[in-house]
């Protein structure tokens, strides 16, 4: 079964949507859904303007692709999602736009489990991080993606 895939409605939920900037949990300035605007500890009176709704999916959508694309670039990353439904996919997605992707590739475990399609081995090392501890019901609800390999009942697409 080819199943689409839900990183758009995915990230609005994790991540929030914002036509201000605003100060992220890490003092980034930040805005859109999570946008980085600028280095932590920036004032955001350097950040004054609203984005519409066309803008925020435009550059959504720019930023999903460059991700992917990022992503496929990286061998180890590019190996795993060979072996990853869409819900998988979109999970580690949401992983690299949220900490880079070269903060997905610092999860050589779970990668690793990936590629051996140990999912509960992936969930655990997804949840044994320091981006776990950071933000870690968002962390749970990707692990358990992982885990079982479907939205439901985690999210509602």
């Amino acid at each position: 079964m080819n199943q689409k895939s839900e990183i758009i409605p995915l990230l609005r939920e994790e991540e929030g949507m914002r036509y201000t900037p605003y100060l992220d949990s890490l003092g980034y300035p930040t805005t859109g859904i999570g946008f980085k605007l600028g280095p932590q500890g920036a004032p955001l009176s350097h950040y004054t303007f609203t984005l519409s709704d066309k803008t925020i999916d435009a550059w959504l959508s720019d930023n999903v692709d460059a991700v992917r694309s990022s992503m496929q670039q990286d061998d180890e990353i590019a190996a795993a999602l060979t072996h990853c439904n869409q819900p998988r996919k979109d999970i580690l997605t949401s992983m690299a736009y949220q900490m880079g992707v070269n903060g997905l590739d610092d999860f050589h475990h779970m990668l690793s489990a990936v590629v051996a399609e140990d999912w509960e081995e992936a969930a655990s090392q997804m949840l044994d991080s320091t981006w776990a501890k950071q933000t870690p019901e968002r962390a749970q609800r990707h692990a358990d993606v992982m885990r079982s390999g479907k939205w439901d009942p985690t999210y509602d697409f």
